[in-house]
């Protein structure tokens, strides 16, 4: 996967939705993903993430730098 860290939304979804979480990505439009759990959404949207930075490159496209920086331990 890509070393660039993209900040995720998780939120739950509705009963009328199906439930569970949706995880969305604010700097990467349309990417997102589902499931059961908030871990399971999480785990799920890295695919997408790595998928839709692909997709990006195919198509000759900008990839956004994240616009948050990861956090880094001190040391």
């Amino acid at each position: 996967m890509n070393d660039l860290t993209y900040p995720v939304v998780i939120a739950p979804l509705t009963a009328a939705d199906g439930g569970g979480f949706a995880a969305t990505v604010p700097d990467l439009p349309g990417c997102m993903s589902e499931g059961e759990t908030p871990e399971e959404a999480l785990r799920n949207v890295r695919d997408a993430i790595e998928a839709w930075i692909e997709k990006a490159h195919e198509l000759g496209h900008a990839i956004p730098q994240p616009s948050h920086a990861p956090l880094r331990a001190a040391g």
